[in-house]
């Protein structure tokens, strides 16, 4: 059965469509989510800020030359003609990610996404210079004055240094970092490395600091199609009603249910309270000074009171609403799974946190299967993670294989656009050709050319052996001739071979005589 809930967004005075946002003011948790999370963002922003700087065989670490059209990653240089090796590269991650949603929910989304990454540094900066969050909040709806204005100056003032060293060290990656910062000074940048800078940097400063949770709620893909890869086996953010439910406060001293003779209540019964909770009004009184973003209309204040329980028949969960202001997106994760949730684990904490004061066991918020949840046989390891990891071991294992057998020589021959053919006043047919050889190496190579068929009454004239140095690209001036009969098209083979052995390019061409 399906219900229709009317939504408002109309305003007062009725000329607006879209919903008023609230302003979400997470709180600072600590546990072992926590730590792991502010781990993951110093080593992913680590990795970010340090690799432009790094040197590898006299050259930056990591540098994408666009002009050059090369690609530096250590001790690999990719060219245009690798193209593959990229595009195996995007599919290789966008398998990862299919893998670990099936297997561990949106751990992606609350530890490697870029929007979390910087969000989460620039909240590190807003509580450095605006406090806690009573104080934030307590200053967004005071009066402007000195206080205020110093504080918001500074949170402002970081964001953008912190936002134009962002931008600064995008540019990096594609223009010499340090010729980049020594052309800073004296600011003799060009106009496109000025304006991706200033991009990158405002883009920064507006979704890590202005849309937040606003850019995972309304404009990621990812957050719409995740549902599809999940299923009821699948490890996520869950809160355990059958042990919480009822919810409400109580004196100290009351054992967990876990401990008294209640037990756990029925899933049917459970979820019916969380339904129960969740649409009462005083559940819009409770998100309100949460400061989370749910809202409701006007219709649920016909909703019937929610019963009294004695204090023995209360579930573990005291409705303290700490996981909804420790939630960076604003959500109440008792309601269930929503696609705001970015399963950062935040709420895990903050509930852990306050077991811990009342006396009651963890895993009340869990990082559990559904299944589980509901006390029904589990299996995370199930066929469609066998599947999706073999395909991404194979993918793995091709692209690493394919990356360590490329060829370093790359050969290329372009035909003159002039003329067909010339012919010489002793009646033999000439054709010119420009072969383009590429060392991708970065060591001096020497390579012999020759010419097949070599029967075929086609001779070779040039320089058939040339010296190529670290990552040259050497054109090769190359004459094709034949004696007078030879006439029409006829099919060749330029083969270009290394001194010594090893790499060997076979490139396909065409001979053109008179036509009888």
């Amino acid at each position: 059965m399906s219900k229709r809930i009317p939504l408002d967004v109309v305003d007062e005075q009725g000329n607006s469509f879209y919903v008023s946002e609230r302003k979400v003011y997470p709180r600072d948790v600590s546990g072992r989510f926590n730590r792991l999370r502010v781990a993951a963002v110093v080593w992913l922003l680590g990795m970010y800020y340090l690799f432009p700087w790094l040197s590898w065989d006299g050259r930056q670490a990591v540098l994408f030359d666009l002009p050059a059209r090369k690609f530096y990653i250590f001790g690999l240089v990719f060219w245009p003609q690798d193209f593959l090796f990229l595009a195996l590269l995007l599919i290789i991650a966008a398998m990862t990610l299919f893998f670990s949603t099936a297997l561990s929910g949106r751990l992606w989304c609350g530890y490697a996404c870029p929007q979390t990454v910087w969000t989460e540094t620039f909240l590190w900066m807003e509580r450095w210079t605006e406090g806690d969050r009573p104080r934030r909040m307590k200053l967004d709806a005071g009066p402007w004055n000195r206080e205020k204005v110093l504080r918001k100056g500074s949170k402002h003032l970081l964001w953008l240094l912190f936002a134009l060293w962002t931008g600064f060290t995008f540019v990096g990656f594609f223009t010499p970092i340090k010729d980049l910062g020594a052309r800073l000074l004296p600011f003799e940048w060009g106009g496109w490395e000025t304006f991706w800078v200033l991009f990158y940097a405002l883009a920064t400063w507006g979704n890590a600091g202005v849309l937040r949770e606003q850019v995972c709620k309304y404009m990621c893909p990812y957050a719409r199609f995740q549902s599809a890869m999940f299923d009821r086996n699948t490890l996520l953010i869950a809160y355990d009603p059958m042990r919480g439910e009822p919810r409400g406060p109580r004196k100290r001293g009351l054992t967990s249910v876990l401990e008294r003779a209640r037990g756990l209540l029925i899933p049917s019964v459970a979820y019916d309270y969380v339904f129960r909770a969740g649409r009462h009004p005083s559940a819009a009184t409770q998100a309100a000074h949460a400061k989370g973003t749910i809202t409701w209309d006007g219709e649920l204040a016909d909703v019937a009171p929610l019963p009294k329980f004695a204090p023995e028949e209360l579930g573990d969960c005291i409705d303290c609403t700490i996981c909804v202001q420790v939630c960076p997106t604003g959500i109440d994760i008792r309601n269930g799974l929503q696609y705001e949730c970015i399963a950062c684990g935040a709420c895990i904490d903050a509930c852990d946190e306050v077991m811990d004061k009342v006396g009651y066991p963890h895993g009340l918020i869990r990082y559990s299967t559904q299944n589980a949840i509901d006390g029904k046989p589990t299996r995370v390891l199930r066929p469609r993670i066998f599947v999706y990891g073999l395909l991404l071991l194979g993918l793995c294992g091709a692209w690493v294989w394919g990356v360590g057998h490329r060829s370093e020589l790359i050969a290329e021959v372009l035909r003159d656009r002039n003329a067909l053919y010339r012919q010489s006043a002793d009646g033999s047919i000439a054709n010119d050709y420009t072969l383009k050889l590429i060392n991708k190496s970065q060591e001096t190579r020497r390579y012999r050319i020759t010419l097949e068929p070599a029967d075929a009454g086609l001779r070779l004239q040039g320089q058939t052996e040339v010296q190529a140095g670290p990552e040259q690209v050497l054109p090769v001036a190359l004459n094709v001739v034949a004696d007078g009969q030879v006439s029409g098209r006829r099919a060749l083979r330029f083969v270009v071979e290394r001194e010594g052995g090893g790499e060997k390019r076979v490139v396909e061409s065409s001979f053109f005589g008179p036509v009888q």
